[in-house]
């Protein structure tokens, strides 16, 4: 029989969870609950894996299902994951005051972040719907920090590589050397790359590499490759942290400041991010210094494990075979 405490949990979770569950259900009921993947205890639906999809890095969003075995690996994960949640309420464990207050605790971590997203969501919407507002500060912050939006001299060149962990050093230089004079003497640079070079890149580009900086590479390639003058020019062969090179300069652009417009969107982005951001803090701050918040002082100092000083240190010297002091009367 459950007791009052229980009940009360209970009710709060199962409260929680309907909260939840309903934007959930029509959700899915708007997506089409089509089920993707089922067993003799759980399914997995189309709009519960959509959700899913929103759990992973934004980054990894566009791509993921390009990939026929990552979404079977994500589908498979989630299955196991709903199975094994069916046992554990076939079991009751649901139904256990600790477990109970887990739950709820859960569900408030996800409300709680889910809020925060809202608050971000819409920060972000009032930033682009009064961007115009933005626009003066961002071209005072162009004119007045231009330094910050210099770009470096970059290059394009083409390259082939001769992997030092397939070979020799030596053979690899020796094979940088040949393959110098064939292109010196006139054969295709980008076939050779294709057939000749370690850098798998080369399959695709035929060893074009697209503009680049000084810093963004190997500093040996980096010293080489600026030091070619004019377009057409070949390196002699240079060894790099991943094997011998040669290099033809495709073209050279120099330092330059680019114009605002070059770097509006550049700008207007950091801006909403520092407006999102204070958004955010606004919210968390808000809650924080809360007036109505109290404080049980003796509850909360209590929790805090007190070391009495005297007794280690009789331990301590205890331990070390001195003499234990006796404490001194009261």
């Amino acid at each position: 029989m459950k007791t009052h405490f229980q009940t009360v949990i209970a009710a709060g979770v199962l409260t929680l969870a309907c909260l939840l569950s309903a934007p959930q259900a029509a959700f899915a009921q708007a997506a089409g609950d089509t089920v993707l993947m089922s067993n003799s205890l759980a399914k997995v639906t189309r709009a519960e894996f959509d959700v899913e999809l929103q759990r992973l890095p934004a980054e990894l969003r566009p791509g993921f299902a390009n990939n026929a075995r990552r979404v079977n690996d994500l589908l498979v994960r989630m299955l196991v994951q709903k199975s094994l949640a069916a046992q554990a309420r076939g079991a009751k464990l649901d139904g256990q005051p600790d477990i109970a207050l887990r739950i709820q605790l859960e569900i408030e971590r996800q409300l709680g972040q889910i809020y925060i997203e809202k608050v971000e969501a819409d920060a972000a919407a009032e930033f682009e719907a009064t961007k115009f507002r933005f626009e003066a500060r961002a071209r005072e912050i162009y004119i007045t920090d231009k330094a910050r939006f210099a770009r470096p001299e970059q290059l394009e060149a083409t390259h082939i590589l001769f992997d030092t962990k397939k070979r020799s050093a030596d053979d690899a230089k020796k094979l940088a050397a040949a393959t110098r004079v064939r292109i010196a003497a006139g054969a295709d640079m980008g076939a050779l790359a294709k057939e000749l070079s370690d850098d798998p890149s080369g399959q695709i580009n035929s060893g074009k590499l697209d503009w680049f900086a000084a810093k963004e590479m190997d500093p040996a390639f980096a010293a080489t490759a600026f030091a070619l003058k004019n377009a057409g020019d070949l390196s002699e062969p240079v060894q790099s942290q991943f094997g011998w090179h040669v290099i033809r300069l495709e073209a050279r652009r120099p330092a330059a400041v680019p114009p605002y417009e070059e770097v509006r969107e550049t700008v207007l982005a950091e801006q909403k991010k520092r407006f999102v951001d204070e958004r955010r803090e606004e919210a968390v701050t808000a809650v924080r210094k809360d007036p109505q918040t109290q404080v049980n002082r003796e509850a909360v100092d209590a929790l805090t494990s007190r070391v009495d000083v005297e007794a280690a240190k009789r331990a301590a010297g205890a331990a070390a075979g001195a003499p234990v002091p006796n404490p001194a009367p009261k």
